[in-house]
């Protein structure tokens, strides 16, 4: 399988991660989260046409695996399992969420997001969350927390400058 940074079809998205690296890092900087004990599921790509999600699909399917597709909010959302990581901050990024626009548009297509995942009670996700957070970063303006229950125990939580 050929790697996702070398397929033509993925060149805007090769050349956005260090953008997405840096971000990355600043917002975690901001928020006061330590992120090296953290595991994290997948890494998503936002983008605004159709088109683009296609080509990103045929991109990722020649470099790794659809794992699952499904129609979420009446939109198709794929994961994809790829043979080389996505490598952002200590994590290597194999899973790919790749959803294809909705009604919201995003300020940038490209990469959006990692979703973290705390094992534990979905009933205490938010607290624990939250607990991870420097005290200054809890008093951001602007910050939202997003959480959802996996299957089992996982949840999986998102924290996002809102736009």
């Amino acid at each position: 399988m050929a790697n996702w940074q070398q397929n033509e079809q993925l060149a805007d998205i090769t050349a956005d991660l260090p953008r997405f690296s840096d971000a990355l890092e600043r917002f975690t900087a901001r928020l006061g989260l330590e992120i090296a004990g953290l595991d994290a599921d997948h890494i998503s790509l936002r983008c605004h046409q159709n088109t683009t999600a296609e080509r990103w699909r045929r991109g990722l399917e020649q470099c790794g695996t659809l794992l699952s597709e499904n129609m979420i909010n009446g939109r198709p959302i794929c994961l994809f399992k790829l043979a080389e990581p996505v490598c952002v901050a200590h994590w290597r990024f194999h899973i790919v969420e790749l959803p294809w626009p909705g009604e919201k548009r995003y300020p940038h297509e490209g990469w959006e997001h990692i979703e973290i995942v705390l094992p534990g009670d979905p009933a205490t996700l938010n607290a624990r969350a939250l607990a991870l957070l420097a005290d200054d970063g809890l008093s951001q303006p602007g910050i939202v927390v997003k959480t959802a229950r996996r299957k089992g125990s996982m949840s999986a939580c998102r924290i996002l400058p809102w736009r």
